[in-house]
């Protein structure tokens, strides 16, 4: 074999082996894709008294909290609203 035809035998070996990666890495990632869609289908509970959360609505403010009161859960985006408008409602 010349070193032309192993050079090209080398990277048609890469080749191969970089596919096989991607495979895994495409089946771990769609793995992974399917347990957070069925957490998000489950829906989020409280964890104190494990019912499921229900948006917050009523005061215009994002977020979930329990229906019996346990508690608030909001996304970083409305934290730093709140925080923001906290800051304004001081001055």
């Amino acid at each position: 074999m010349r070193n032309g035809e192993k050079d090209k035998l080398g990277e048609k070996l890469q080749d191969v082996e970089a596919a096989r990666e991607n495979e895994w890495a495409r089946k771990h990632d769609q793995e992974l894709l399917e347990k957070m869609r069925h957490k998000f289908k489950a829906g989020a509970s409280c964890p104190e008294c494990k019912e499921e959360l229900v948006p917050n609505a009523e005061q215009g403010i994002g977020g979930m909290v329990c229906p019996k009161r346990h508690g608030a859960w909001f996304g970083w985006d409305t934290v730093l609203e709140i925080m923001d408008g906290l800051a304004h409602a001081k001055k």
